[in-house]
């Protein structure tokens, strides 16, 4: 795994040491272009737009930019896991594929714009391209910690009453255990390399789906994300979330705070079902044009963090993370 990791320090570092990254002011100058409008409306300068889709009002046009060669040449995307596969995407190539996961979820799922769809994965890609074709479709998605008991989906299930679960093939049994209890669920779509009965293969779909798609017209204040709580002190209770809420709300810690650029790597070490991944795996990062860096390990290696993290000040990362919401 250390000789794995050691063999791509070089690569990024080559990446980050183009003209794009020595010349950062002109970075600067490219993110504020895209991000300062939005951060205008966080500082309540402007009034919040009507309408706003993160995936057309910012993921497109990061990849409009790249297609004319004014982003730099890192990627938007880019997931190693701890047995040496490596998944690169720039913001085109997640743009292509979350087209067609759009597709996936409103033809092969029958999911309309509003419904509500359950995503209990670990780390894996396809969890970024679900959160990206929800908002091309208007689908409200719902992460879930894969730590989430049969009786943690049901309640899920129960109180959202969504209508369509994805899930890894570990966690696909407890599923089916609660089945009979929800009454809303129509489709159950698994992230797996083989078939299962009963379930809707995504690896599968991608071979026969187009990626011909049109993103709806989202206002601001409609949903695109639900939340549970930890549920402390009581039952886990939903918190929506709009397209405007997150997908400008975090254009100004994504600038100032993390002060990121369209040369940077983001590496948040969260878990997807914590609200913290949002934050920082797909917010903060992409609305800055940076690219998101994922490592995916069956459980928190410390060593395998601390050897992979180098200090801010070096840029090959810039290093956010929680293992925790």
């Amino acid at each position: 795994m250390r000789s794995f990791v050691k063999s791509w320090i070089p690569q990024c570092l080559q990446i980050l040491r183009s003209p794009c990254r020595l010349f950062h002011g002109c970075n600067r100058l490219l993110t504020s272009q895209i991000i300062s409008y939005y951060d205008s409306v966080n500082q309540c300068e402007k009034e919040l737009p009507e309408y706003f889709n993160f995936a057309s009002d910012v993921l497109d046009k990061w990849s409009q930019l790249e297609k004319d060669g004014r982003r730099p040449a890192n990627p938007a995307f880019w997931w190693v896991n701890d047995e040496g596969e490596e998944v690169k995407w720039s913001f085109e190539e997640l743009g292509f594929l979350s087209r067609k996961t759009a597709n996936i979820l409103s033809e092969a799922c029958g999911l309309q714009r509003g419904d509500r769809i359950i995503a209990v994965l670990p780390r894996v890609p396809e969890w970024w391209l679900l959160n990206v074709a929800c908002m091309r479709t208007g689908i409200v998605f719902i992460p879930g910690t894969s730590q989430l008991t049969a009786k943690d989906i049901l309640y899920r299930l129960q109180a959202s009453e969504a209508k369509c679960i994805v899930t890894s093939d570990t966690l696909a049994p407890a599923v089916e255990s609660v089945m009979s209890e929800c009454h809303f669920l129509k489709t159950k779509l698994i992230v797996a390399k083989g078939s299962r009965d009963g379930w809707l293969n995504l690896k599968e779909l991608f071979a026969v789906t187009s990626a011909d798609h049109k993103c709806v017209k989202t206002r601001s204040q409609d949903p695109m994300l639900i939340y549970f709580t930890s549920g402390s002190t009581g039952s886990p209770k939903m918190v929506v979330q709009s397209h405007g809420s997150y997908g400008i709300g975090f254009a100004t810690s994504g600038r100032y705070w993390m002060n990121l650029t369209p040369s940077d790597i983001m590496w948040n070490t969260s878990d997807t079902g914590w609200v913290k991944a949002a934050w920082s795996s797909v917010f903060a990062p992409w609305i800055n044009g940076s690219c998101v860096f994922v490592h995916s390990l069956p459980e928190f290696k410390p060593a395998v963090i601390a050897e992979l993290q180098v200090h801010e000040s070096e840029t090959l990362f810039v290093w956010r993370g929680s293992t925790q919401s």
